[in-house]
């Protein structure tokens, strides 16, 4: 389904999305809340820079909006038009869709995010290991 070395697989599974070989996130569990937003500073195996400037996934926030309204709309239409649902019930299946998906949907912008800059690169390898420290 997922094939490595598309956009989809590195925003869907959190990979680097330069080599995708390991998780850009300290804990791959976005229900982790405590450690939603710990990343790794850079990719073990090519050495990518996942904070490539400071503030970098500010701009993360403007597409967790999409993201969060697309979630919205799919609490709608399965509340409202197929289980034919009530207004008041169909508003809070999206209220609580919201809240259950938000660190998914936090993990998912930020990914989406930072694939927007960087390019997959199977040839991807570090030339120099970091500064342990």
């Amino acid at each position: 389904m997922l094939k490595k070395g598309t956009k989809m697989y590195s925003i869907l599974t959190g990979n680097c999305p330069r080599c995708q070989e390991e998780s850009m996130y300290e804990n791959s569990n976005p229900y982790a809340l405590s450690k939603i937003f710990h990343m790794h500073e850079r990719c073990s195996h090519c050495g990518l820079k996942y904070k490539i400037e400071p503030s970098f996934f500010y701009g993360a926030m403007y597409v967790s909006y999409g993201v969060g309204i697309a979630f919205a709309v799919a609490a709608f239409v399965i509340s409202f038009l197929f289980l034919g649902a009530s207004l008041p019930t169909t508003f809070i299946a999206i209220v609580g869709t919201m809240i259950a998906f938000m660190p998914l949907i936090i993990r998912l912008s930020r990914n989406i995010w930072i694939n927007f800059f960087v390019k997959y690169d199977p040839n991807a390898v570090q030339k120099h290991q970091p500064i342990k420290g």
